[in-house]
């Protein structure tokens, strides 16, 4: 229940309470995490796009800073305002900080007639402010396979598992978002240090924050604060309300595992087939594809070199057995991919590989949409109505 507003405080929170934090709360935030040892990282503007990067403050984000995202479509805008986080996801996701596209996993240097191996140092723990809901999900989705699965990733695990995660609720969706076909936004009730919604309105520009965890609960209470009023809490509804109403696509997700097994052999996969390059940015975008290739390398020093690369089941070798490829068109490859990530993924790790962030719609250089290729697969089979799904018409 909301309380009467006071002025700002630094008081004990409790976990779950809403309080509200104004800018310079938020500047306290992040000062805070890198005083607590913290590598903080939130939302930056790069080489044209919003990108997690190292932040110390709140004129580090993308103060003023909009998107616009269609099917192979991303640029950015900018206004006179002062929001934050007024946009939907770029092309960089969390994943590259606890699962990096390149990393040495050990390195061997000739020390006379033997070699001496290193392991590469742990990495700092980890702050993040800013990711979005979606994002949270994905990496509970990867914690699933890289941290609590048979084969634990150490790496993985530690960073993971010592990092501090402040989301920040989406406001903004793109017209290439789906979250809230997929349970995974534009709110947020779990898996979270800090929740928090930003408010610009009559009040003034603040953020209404909950305390999800002992960390968060701790950091919050150093902060000044102020109690949420019942109009904060109507404001934060709001937001959210608005932000589903505007949700750019959907996707029916009621008997879209099954659906997708009974139609392997579906003409569709030959026609997306015909549009697709097998470039693989769907899966380097991607916030919950894991798939990784080892390299070994060697200098005329004798110094050997053992590092993890991302992979994709776009590449060709990545289904090479002996004697050949298996997956050798492009229309098998998406299939794999669409298939993975929608139907058989609930087989291995009893999730959805999907968070509906939309990133592989818009980062495709041809546009190609998963939402309308389940759509057109699902209104063909007859399992589904048309009008069930986005998109669901012939092109």
């Amino acid at each position: 229940m909301a309380k009467s507003n006071n002025p700002s405080v630094s008081s004990k929170v409790q976990l779950g309470e809403v309080v509200v934090l104004r800018l310079d709360g938020l500047d306290s935030l992040v000062a805070r995490l890198t005083a607590l040892g913290f590598e903080t990282k939130g939302p930056v503007v790069r080489d044209g796009a919003v990108v997690p990067g190292p932040i110390t403050g709140v004129a580090d984000l993308p103060v003023g800073v909009h998107d616009e995202q269609a099917p192979g479509s991303y640029r950015l805008t900018r206004g006179d305002d002062g929001r934050l986080f007024d946009w939907a996801v770029g092309p960089g996701s969390w994943k590259a900080e606890f699962f990096p596209p390149s990393q040495e996993v050990w390195r061997a240097v000739k020390v006379g007639d033997s070699m001496q191996f290193t392991e590469s140092a742990p990495l700092a723990p980890l702050a993040i402010v800013g990711a979005r809901p979606c994002e949270t999900a994905a990496l509970d989705v990867l914690d699933r396979v890289l941290k609590d699965g048979a084969h634990r990733d150490p790496v993985y695990a530690d960073r993971r598992e010592g990092a501090f995660v402040a989301v920040v609720e989406c406001a903004t969706p793109a017209s290439t978002c789906f979250c809230s076909s997929m349970g995974t936004g534009p709110g947020i009730e779990g898996g979270f240090d800090l929740a928090l919604t930003e408010i610009d309105d009559a009040r003034g520009h603040r953020f209404v924050v909950r305390a999800g965890s002992d960390a968060g609960v701790e950091v919050l209470s150093v902060l000044a604060h102020e109690e949420a009023l019942d109009e904060d809490l109507e404001a934060r509804g709001r937001v959210l309300d608005q932000a589903a109403a505007r949700m750019g696509r959907q996707l029916q997700t009621e008997g879209l595992a099954s659906l997708l097994a009974r139609n392997v052999e579906h003409p569709r996969w030959a026609d997306v087939a015909e549009r697709c390059l097998s470039c693989a940015n769907c899966t380097l975008v991607c916030p919950t594809c894991f798939c990784s290739d080892v390299r070994d390398t060697s200098d005329l020093d004798g110094t050997l070199e053992r590092r993890r690369v991302w992979s994709s089941c776009f590449d060709l070798e990545h289904s090479y057995l002996h004697g050949g490829a298996v997956r050798t068109s492009a229309s098998s490859r998406y299939r794999q991919w669409m298939t993975h990530k929608l139907s058989t993924w609930w087989d291995q790790f009893d999730t959805s590989g999907c968070v509906g962030c939309g990133r592989c719609i818009a980062w495709c250089p041809v546009g190609i949409d998963i939402t309308e290729e389940a759509a057109f697969i699902a209104a063909s089979d007859g399992a589904t109505p048309a009008n069930a799904v986005s998109k669901a018409s012939a092109p």
